[in-house]
C-alpha cells in the first residue's frame, strides 16, 4: 500500500484552512465586477494579460488570484477597493496551500514553489504544471485504485493551483520534454485531447518556457527507466525529484543530482528543438 493509498477521503480544502471557500467567494465577486463592467471572459483576459480559460478558473475558483492581479483588476473594473481588500487573505491562504498536497508531496511542492529554474522529462502523461483541468480530471478519475469524487475534486484543485508559478515574477525559467507518445494519447476523450494540445502551444509560447518533443523514432536514449524533474532553489543548488506510483523520492546529493543533469541535457538534445515542437503540436491540432 503506497502512501498516497492512506488518503482515500482527504478534508477538502475549505473544510481544512477555508481557503476553497475564499477563492469561490472571491472568484463570484471577479465575474460580478466583470460583467457589471460590460466585458468578456476573453475581453477582460486580454485586458490583464492572461488567457480566457485563467479568467474562468479564477471565478469558478479553481485558481489564485495572484496579489498583483487583484490590484490591477480592482483599478480597471473600477471596484472601488472590494478586490484590493482581499490581498491579505490570499496570502495567507497561499502559505497554507502546501498543506493541502499529500504527505509525500509536500517536500516536492514547497521546492518547486520556490523554484528559479525548473527542468522537467515526462514519458508517461503531460506533467502536472501543463495539464489542463479537464485532462487533469480525466487523469485522477482514471486512476486505480479508483478514488472518490472529493478526491478527485481536491487533487484537481490542487494540481490547477501549482500552475501559478507561471504567474509569478521574476518568472522561473522552464524546460519541458514530452515524448511524442503523451501527445498522440487522447487521455479523456477527443475534446479534452484537443484542448491539452491547444493548451501546450499556449504554454509553450511563453518566454519563460522551452517545450520540446522526444521523437518516439529516436534509436537512442539516456533516460528510459522514468521521468525526472530537476529544480533549482532560490540560493541553493540543484535538486532532482522522481516519483513512482505515488513513492516520491526528493533527491539533493550533489553527485546524484549531476547524473540527471546529464540525463536532461543528452535529451534535449536529442528532441525536436521549442520552434519545431509548436509546429509539431499545430499539425497534430490541424489532423483532428
Amino acid at each position: 500500500m503506497t502512501n498516497a493509498d492512506h488518503e482515500e477521503r482527504p478534508e477538502r480544502p475549505s473544510e481544512a484552512d477555508g481557503t476553497a471557500h475564499l477563492f469561490r467567494a472571491l472568484g463570484k465577486q471577479l465575474k460580478v465586477l466583470r460583467e457589471r463592467a460590460g466585458l468578456s471572459q476573453r475581453e477582460f483576459g486580454a485586458a490583464m494579460h492572461c488567457g480566457e480559460a485563467l479568467i474562468s478558473a479564477m471565478e469558478r475558483g479553481v485558481r489564485t488570484p495572484q496579489p498583483e492581479f487583484l490590484l490591477r483588476a480592482d483599478e480597471f473594473l473600477n471596484a472601488g477597493g472590494v478586490l484590493r481588500v482581499a490581498i491579505n487573505d490570499v496570502r495567507e491562504a497561499q502559505a497554507k496551500a502546501r498543506t493541502r498536497h499529500p504527505d509525500w508531496f509536500r517536500d516536492y511542492a514547497r521546492v518547486e514553489a520556490e523554484a528559479r529554474a525548473l527542468n522537467d522529462y515526462s514519458n508517461q502523461a503531460v506533467p502536472g504544471l501543463l495539464q489542463s483541468e479537464p485532462y487533469a480530471r480525466a487523469v485522477f478519475s482514471q486512476r486505480r485504485p479508483l478514488l472518490d469524487e472529493e478526491t478527485i475534486e481536491k487533487r484537481v484543485i490542487d494540481r490547477l493551483a501549482r500552475q501559478q508559478i507561471f504567474e509569478r515574477w521574476p518568472a522561473p525559467t522552464f524546460s519541458f520534454v514530452l515524448e511524442e507518445v503523451v501527445l498522440q494519447r487522447p487521455v479523456g476523450g477527443r475534446d479534452v485531447h484537443k484542448g491539452q494540445l491547444q493548451l501546450l502551444l499556449r504554454i509553450g509560447s511563453m518566454r519563460t518556457v522551452e517545450l520540446q518533443v522526444m521523437p518516439t523514432d529516436r534509436q537512442e536514449h539516456p533516460s528510459l527507466d522514468g521521468s525526472f524533474i530537476l529544480l533549482t532553489p532560490k540560493g541553493r543548488n540543484q535538486v532532482a525529484y522522481t516519483e513512482i506510483y505515488g513513492h516520491s523520492r526528493l533527491i539533493t546529493d550533489p553527485e546524484e543530482v549531476r547524473v540527471f543533469a546529464d540525463r536532461h541535457g543528452i535529451i534535449r538534445a536529442q528532441a525536436h528543438s521549442p520552434r519545431d515542437s509548436l509546429s509539431l503540436i499545430e499539425k497534430m491540432l490541424g489532423e483532428r
